[in-house]
Protein backbone atom coordinates (compact mmCIF):
# COMPACT_ATOMS: atom_id res chain seq x y z
CA UNK A 1 0.00 0.00 0.00
CA UNK A 2 2.54 2.63 0.60
CA UNK A 3 4.41 1.48 -2.40
CA UNK A 4 1.46 2.32 -4.04
CA UNK A 5 0.98 5.18 -2.16
CA UNK A 6 4.46 6.68 -3.50
CA UNK A 7 3.77 5.64 -6.77
CA UNK A 8 0.53 7.77 -6.99
CA UNK A 9 2.49 10.86 -4.95
CA UNK A 10 5.69 10.80 -7.60
CA UNK A 11 3.20 10.68 -10.53
CA UNK A 12 0.90 14.42 -8.79
CA UNK A 13 4.76 15.76 -7.91
CA UNK A 14 5.66 15.16 -11.70
CA UNK A 15 2.21 16.44 -13.25
CA UNK A 16 2.43 19.82 -11.08
CA UNK A 17 5.91 19.98 -13.89
CA UNK A 18 3.22 21.05 -16.34
CA UNK A 19 0.75 23.26 -14.91
CA UNK A 20 3.42 25.36 -12.83
CA UNK A 21 6.14 26.12 -15.09
CA UNK A 22 8.47 28.17 -13.81
CA UNK A 23 7.04 31.49 -13.19
CA UNK A 24 8.29 32.27 -9.38
CA UNK A 25 11.42 32.85 -7.79
CA UNK A 26 13.04 34.43 -4.86
CA UNK A 27 12.18 37.97 -4.15
CA UNK A 28 16.14 38.64 -3.14
CA UNK A 29 19.30 36.96 -2.40
CA UNK A 30 18.03 37.26 1.13
CA UNK A 31 17.16 34.54 3.59
CA UNK A 32 13.36 34.29 4.15
CA UNK A 33 10.06 32.72 3.57
CA UNK A 34 9.75 34.37 0.13
CA UNK A 35 12.75 31.59 -1.12
CA UNK A 36 10.58 28.29 -0.18
CA UNK A 37 8.10 29.69 -3.49
CA UNK A 38 11.85 29.15 -5.75
CA UNK A 39 12.41 25.63 -4.09
CA UNK A 40 9.19 24.51 -5.08
CA UNK A 41 9.20 25.11 -8.69
CA UNK A 42 13.18 24.18 -9.05
CA UNK A 43 11.96 20.84 -7.63
CA UNK A 44 8.80 20.52 -9.81
CA UNK A 45 11.32 20.40 -12.74
CA UNK A 46 12.14 16.87 -14.66
CA UNK A 47 17.20 26.46 9.64
CA UNK A 48 27.70 21.86 31.90
CA UNK A 49 29.84 20.40 28.15
CA UNK A 50 29.90 22.30 25.40
CA UNK A 51 27.25 22.18 22.37
CA UNK A 52 29.29 21.36 19.02
CA UNK A 53 28.57 24.01 16.60
CA UNK A 54 29.58 25.49 13.46
CA UNK A 55 31.88 28.58 14.48
CA UNK A 56 34.96 30.42 13.75
CA UNK A 57 38.00 29.04 15.36
CA UNK A 58 39.70 30.84 18.02
CA UNK A 59 42.53 32.21 15.93
CA UNK A 60 43.56 32.11 12.48
CA UNK A 61 45.38 28.87 11.37
CA UNK A 62 48.48 30.54 9.25
CA UNK A 63 47.34 31.26 5.62
CA UNK A 64 44.77 28.52 5.85
CA UNK A 65 42.02 29.78 2.84
CA UNK A 66 38.45 30.28 3.74
CA UNK A 67 35.83 27.48 3.30
CA UNK A 68 32.92 27.51 0.67
CA UNK A 69 30.40 24.94 0.92
CA UNK A 70 28.11 25.57 -1.95
CA UNK A 71 24.72 22.98 -1.49
CA UNK A 72 22.45 22.11 -4.40
CA UNK A 73 18.77 20.89 -3.80
CA UNK A 74 16.54 19.02 -5.57
CA UNK A 75 18.32 16.05 -7.50
CA UNK A 76 16.38 13.37 -7.48
CA UNK A 77 14.27 13.65 -10.56
CA UNK A 78 16.18 14.30 -13.67
CA UNK A 79 16.57 17.78 -13.42
CA UNK A 80 18.21 20.12 -15.90
CA UNK A 81 21.50 20.61 -14.85
CA UNK A 82 22.07 17.37 -12.84
CA UNK A 83 25.30 16.63 -14.94
CA UNK A 84 26.58 19.64 -15.29
CA UNK A 85 26.55 20.00 -11.59
CA UNK A 86 28.28 16.17 -11.31
CA UNK A 87 31.55 17.07 -13.02
CA UNK A 88 32.07 20.23 -11.74
CA UNK A 89 35.42 20.23 -11.08
CA UNK A 90 35.44 21.52 -7.40
CA UNK A 91 33.85 19.38 -4.26
CA UNK A 92 30.09 20.44 -4.33
CA UNK A 93 26.85 18.79 -1.57
CA UNK A 94 24.25 17.04 -3.47
CA UNK A 95 21.12 17.59 -1.66
CA UNK A 96 19.02 14.60 -3.49
CA UNK A 97 14.94 14.38 -2.89
CA UNK A 98 13.76 10.73 -1.64
CA UNK A 99 11.21 8.55 -3.24
CA UNK A 100 11.82 10.14 -6.85
CA UNK A 101 13.08 7.71 -10.21
CA UNK A 102 16.40 8.93 -10.26
CA UNK A 103 16.76 9.29 -6.41
CA UNK A 104 19.10 6.58 -5.79
CA UNK A 105 20.99 6.97 -8.93
CA UNK A 106 22.20 10.46 -8.55
CA UNK A 107 23.16 9.86 -4.53
CA UNK A 108 25.41 7.12 -6.58
CA UNK A 109 26.91 9.06 -9.12
CA UNK A 110 27.76 12.24 -6.77
CA UNK A 111 29.49 9.81 -4.48
CA UNK A 112 31.59 8.65 -7.38
CA UNK A 113 32.64 11.88 -8.44
CA UNK A 114 33.56 12.54 -4.80
CA UNK A 115 30.56 15.00 -3.41
CA UNK A 116 28.92 14.72 -0.54
CA UNK A 117 25.36 13.52 -0.81
CA UNK A 118 22.71 14.78 2.31
CA UNK A 119 18.76 13.83 2.17
CA UNK A 120 17.01 17.14 0.28
CA UNK A 121 13.92 16.05 3.03
CA UNK A 122 10.18 17.46 1.87
CA UNK A 123 8.77 19.74 4.52
CA UNK A 124 5.64 21.65 5.07
CA UNK A 125 5.59 24.53 4.19
CA UNK A 126 3.24 27.55 5.35
CA UNK A 127 1.90 27.96 1.74
CA UNK A 128 1.71 25.94 -1.01
CA UNK A 129 0.34 22.43 -2.49
CA UNK A 130 0.90 19.86 -1.16
CA UNK A 131 1.80 18.05 -4.69
CA UNK A 132 4.86 20.64 -4.69
CA UNK A 133 6.65 18.81 -2.13
CA UNK A 134 7.07 15.19 -3.41
CA UNK A 135 6.56 11.85 -1.75
CA UNK A 136 7.36 10.79 1.78
CA UNK A 137 6.78 14.56 2.97
CA UNK A 138 6.96 15.88 6.63
CA UNK A 139 3.50 17.29 7.49
CA UNK A 140 2.34 19.25 10.33
CA UNK A 141 -0.31 16.24 10.38
CA UNK A 142 1.91 13.60 11.04
CA UNK A 143 1.55 11.51 14.61
CA UNK A 144 5.25 11.59 16.35
CA UNK A 145 5.44 7.47 14.87
CA UNK A 146 4.52 8.74 11.23
CA UNK A 147 7.56 11.31 11.41
CA UNK A 148 9.96 9.32 12.34
CA UNK A 149 9.25 6.41 10.24
CA UNK A 150 8.90 8.77 7.23
CA UNK A 151 12.84 10.31 8.42
CA UNK A 152 13.75 6.60 8.72
CA UNK A 153 12.60 5.53 5.00
CA UNK A 154 14.11 8.91 3.27
CA UNK A 155 17.70 8.25 4.89
CA UNK A 156 17.13 4.27 4.05
CA UNK A 157 16.41 5.41 0.76
CA UNK A 158 19.03 7.66 -0.35
CA UNK A 159 22.63 5.87 -0.41
CA UNK A 160 25.72 7.47 1.00
CA UNK A 161 23.75 10.57 2.88
CA UNK A 162 25.86 12.24 5.60
CA UNK A 163 23.27 14.80 6.36
CA UNK A 164 19.79 16.17 6.03
CA UNK A 165 18.68 19.36 4.82
CA UNK A 166 14.84 20.91 4.44
CA UNK A 167 12.82 21.39 0.56
CA UNK A 168 10.95 24.21 1.78
CA UNK A 169 9.26 23.48 5.22
CA UNK A 170 8.56 27.01 6.58
CA UNK A 171 6.26 25.40 8.49
CA UNK A 172 7.94 22.23 10.03
CA UNK A 173 10.95 23.95 10.67
CA UNK A 174 9.18 26.41 13.34
CA UNK A 175 7.74 23.57 14.82
CA UNK A 176 9.45 21.97 17.95
CA UNK A 177 7.60 19.05 17.99
CA UNK A 178 8.33 17.97 14.69
CA UNK A 179 11.82 18.90 14.09
CA UNK A 180 13.13 17.40 17.54
CA UNK A 181 11.85 14.03 16.04
CA UNK A 182 14.02 15.00 13.04
CA UNK A 183 16.78 15.77 14.70
CA UNK A 184 16.52 12.53 17.40
CA UNK A 185 16.63 10.63 13.89
CA UNK A 186 19.61 12.17 12.53
CA UNK A 187 21.25 12.01 15.73
CA UNK A 188 20.60 8.36 15.82
CA UNK A 189 21.50 7.88 12.28
CA UNK A 190 25.19 9.72 12.62
CA UNK A 191 23.93 12.33 10.35
CA UNK A 192 23.42 16.28 11.06
CA UNK A 193 20.75 18.43 9.99
CA UNK A 194 21.57 21.92 7.51
CA UNK A 195 18.54 24.43 7.82
CA UNK A 196 18.00 25.71 4.71
CA UNK A 197 16.90 29.16 6.26
CA UNK A 198 13.38 29.49 4.54
CA UNK A 199 11.90 30.21 7.90
CA UNK A 200 13.59 33.55 9.99
CA UNK A 201 12.02 31.66 13.11
CA UNK A 202 13.33 28.18 12.68
CA UNK A 203 13.92 26.27 15.82
CA UNK A 204 16.56 23.80 14.09
CA UNK A 205 19.51 25.91 15.36
CA UNK A 206 18.11 26.30 18.84
CA UNK A 207 17.08 22.25 18.82
CA UNK A 208 20.58 20.97 17.46
CA UNK A 209 22.20 22.87 19.98
CA UNK A 210 20.26 21.15 23.21
CA UNK A 211 20.67 17.89 21.49
CA UNK A 212 24.81 18.08 21.17
CA UNK A 213 24.60 18.42 17.14
CA UNK A 214 26.26 20.50 15.54
CA UNK A 215 24.33 23.98 14.37
CA UNK A 216 24.68 24.38 10.43
CA UNK A 217 22.24 27.11 8.26
CA UNK A 218 22.10 28.46 4.65
CA UNK A 219 24.01 31.71 4.90
CA UNK A 220 22.75 33.44 0.85
CA UNK A 221 21.09 31.48 -1.99
CA UNK A 222 22.85 31.69 -5.14
CA UNK A 223 19.87 31.48 -7.83
CA UNK A 224 17.07 33.94 -6.29
CA UNK A 225 17.20 35.56 -10.02
CA UNK A 226 17.90 33.14 -13.10
CA UNK A 227 20.98 34.70 -14.96
CA UNK A 228 24.22 33.93 -14.76
CA UNK A 229 25.57 36.96 -14.03
CA UNK A 230 23.30 37.26 -11.14
CA UNK A 231 24.35 33.78 -9.75
CA UNK A 232 28.05 34.94 -10.02
CA UNK A 233 27.02 38.09 -7.89
CA UNK A 234 25.96 35.56 -5.53
CA UNK A 235 28.76 33.50 -5.82
CA UNK A 236 31.46 36.41 -4.75
CA UNK A 237 29.40 37.74 -1.98
CA UNK A 238 30.00 34.35 -0.60
CA UNK A 239 33.25 34.68 -1.38
CA UNK A 240 33.54 37.80 0.42
CA UNK A 241 31.34 35.95 3.43
CA UNK A 242 33.51 33.54 3.71
CA UNK A 243 36.57 35.68 3.99
CA UNK A 244 34.70 38.06 7.02
CA UNK A 245 33.08 34.73 8.72
CA UNK A 246 35.77 32.23 8.20
CA UNK A 247 33.39 30.36 5.62
CA UNK A 248 30.04 30.16 4.25
CA UNK A 249 27.41 27.67 3.21
CA UNK A 250 25.22 28.72 0.13
CA UNK A 251 22.59 26.80 -2.14
CA UNK A 252 21.69 26.94 -5.68
CA UNK A 253 19.84 25.03 -7.44
CA UNK A 254 19.10 21.96 -10.56
CA UNK A 255 16.32 22.48 -12.02
CA UNK A 256 14.63 24.73 -15.24
CA UNK A 257 17.45 26.93 -14.43
CA UNK A 258 19.86 24.68 -13.28
CA UNK A 259 21.88 24.55 -16.31
CA UNK A 260 22.21 28.68 -15.83
CA UNK A 261 23.68 27.55 -12.17
CA UNK A 262 25.56 25.15 -13.14
CA UNK A 263 27.74 27.42 -15.57
CA UNK A 264 28.15 30.49 -13.26
CA UNK A 265 29.87 28.61 -10.64
CA UNK A 266 32.01 26.66 -13.50
CA UNK A 267 33.09 30.26 -14.78
CA UNK A 268 33.55 31.49 -11.26
CA UNK A 269 36.49 29.15 -10.11
CA UNK A 270 39.33 30.16 -10.83
CA UNK A 271 38.58 33.19 -9.26
CA UNK A 272 37.47 32.08 -6.38
CA UNK A 273 40.30 29.35 -5.66
CA UNK A 274 42.36 32.44 -4.95
CA UNK A 275 39.95 33.59 -2.22
CA UNK A 276 38.08 30.18 -0.99
CA UNK A 277 37.92 26.39 -0.81
CA UNK A 278 35.44 24.87 -1.95
CA UNK A 279 34.85 22.08 0.56
CA UNK A 280 31.83 19.47 0.69
CA UNK A 281 29.65 20.25 3.57
CA UNK A 282 30.99 17.48 6.14
CA UNK A 283 34.69 18.75 5.59
CA UNK A 284 33.18 22.05 6.98
CA UNK A 285 31.14 20.44 9.73
CA UNK A 286 33.97 18.71 10.84
CA UNK A 287 36.72 21.35 10.40
CA UNK A 288 34.14 23.18 12.58
CA UNK A 289 32.49 21.12 15.38
CA UNK A 290 33.50 18.24 17.59
CA UNK A 291 30.81 16.38 15.36
CA UNK A 292 31.99 13.04 13.77
CA UNK A 293 29.13 10.44 12.57
CA UNK A 294 28.44 8.01 15.35
CA UNK A 295 27.49 5.29 14.10
CA UNK A 296 28.83 5.71 10.52
CA UNK A 297 25.40 5.65 8.30
CA UNK A 298 25.18 2.70 6.60
CA UNK A 299 24.80 1.79 2.70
Amino acid sequence: MRSHYRKIMVLLFTACLGMNGAAIGYASGQLNESNESHTMIQALDPASQPVPSVSKPEKELGARKHKLAVIIDDFGNNQKGTQEMLALPVKITVAVMPFLPSSKKDAEAAHAQGHDVIIHMPMEPKQGRASWLGPGAILSSLTDEEVRKRMEEAIDSIPYAIGVNNHMGSKITGDERIMSIVLDVCKERGLFFIDSKTNYRSVAGKLAATKGLPTVENDIFLDDVHTVDHVNQQLAAAAQHATQQEYCITIGHVGVYGTRTAEAIQRSIPALQKKVDFVGISDLVRERSSWRPDPLPLH
